[in-house]
């Protein structure tokens, strides 16, 4: 990687935080109606994940899906005016938190059924092999979709067929409120791919370059002809699981704990200590995320709304 790669993951690792810290503030102004889950905690995940990827890698996530659509390349406005119901965001203000989506750039969207989107991530695989493609699917999830059918049929057909799926489980400890103890009978999720001989692997969370890591070699065996594998990602939301969670089910000092060990403190620490950039360097990086992000506020908040006649369009698929 060069110096430039680098700092263009902090940057997005940094845009991330300050776009859902700003989104936090309009849903509680009640300009982004629904639900909104934030992917604070969580950002050196998706931008480890997506830093390996190739373009022609496909990307599918659940619904707390801001930051991987910034790592796919959507950018700040679109996201922010999407979120804002705005017709100039990514889904044309339709889809709203939970389906940003941008097929030109491989990311085939955020889903708000818990693990539904599952059984698509192999059908994308699926047409990859049809038409002899070397990609490679990217199917991001919580552990809570370890626990129901969509996760098992998924794994099973996609191993029965050897199709080029990266199964990604971000367990950031808790499906909703239940802890993951409480709700599956085996703890560790990267335990679940051996029921179906595939190969799999756990990794830090909270450590950009380990999940880039993790991800490269995996994609790499992927894309030569390896077959699923499964990568267990151990995370922690800061935040609750939407605005609406008064977070009963745990205490806050396991929550300070966790922020203890922030990932965008973890990876400015790397690159100060590597050499790779100074503390002056990563302070003007972390002054132009938040000026993208209040800029991306500003472009939301004046774009029009979607025009009635947006009810009747995108319901057949046009041939």
């Amino acid at each position: 990687m060069e110096k430039s790669d680098y700092l263009r993951l902090y940057h997005e690792m940094v845009l991330i935080r300050r776009l859902e810290e700003k989104s936090a503030e309009l849903y509680q102004q009640g300009k982004i109606g629904g639900f909104l889950h934030l992917y604070i905690g969580q950002e050196a995940v998706s931008t480890g994940l997506i830093s390996a990827r190739t373009p022609e890698d496909r990307v599918i996530t659940a619904y707390r899906d801001h930051g991987v659509a910034i790592n796919c390349g959507l950018s700040a406005n679109e996201v922010m005016a999407e979120l804002l119901g705005k017709a100039t965001g990514c889904s044309g203000g339709k889809g709203g938190s939970m389906h940003l989506a941008d097929v030109k750039k491989n990311f085939w969207g955020g889903h708000a059924i818990v693990g539904g989107h599952l059984p698509i991530a192999a059908g994308l695989a699926l047409g990859d092999v049809y038409r002899k493609d070397p990609n490679a699917t990217i199917c991001m999830f919580g552990d809570g979709a370890t626990n129901i059918g969509y996760f098992h049929e998924a794994l099973n057909i996609s191993k029965v067929w050897n199709l080029p799926v990266l199964w990604v489980c971000e367990n950031n400890q808790y499906g909703m409120g239940t802890s993951v103890d409480r709700a599956s009978a085996v703890s560790e999720i990267v335990q679940k791919a051996s029921g179906y001989g595939m190969q799999s692997r756990q990794v830090d969370g909270m450590d950009v370059m380990a999940v880039r890591q993790a991800a490269d070699e995996m994609l790499t065996q992927i894309r030569a002809g390896s077959g699923p594998m499964l990568l267990e990602v151990i995370t922690y939301r800061f935040r609750g699981h939407s605005m609406g969670d008064p977070e009963r089910y745990r205490k806050q000092e396991e929550v300070h704990k966790w922020q203890e060990n922030d990932p965008i403190g973890i990876y400015r620490k790397y690159l100060v200590e590597k050499g790779i950039a100074s503390e002056e360097e990563l302070d003007q990086t972390d002054d132009a995320a938040m000026q993208e992000a209040l800029a991306a506020v500003e472009f939301a908040e004046s774009s029009p709304e979607p025009g009635p006649e947006e009810l009747f369009r995108h319901i057949y698929v046009e041939e």
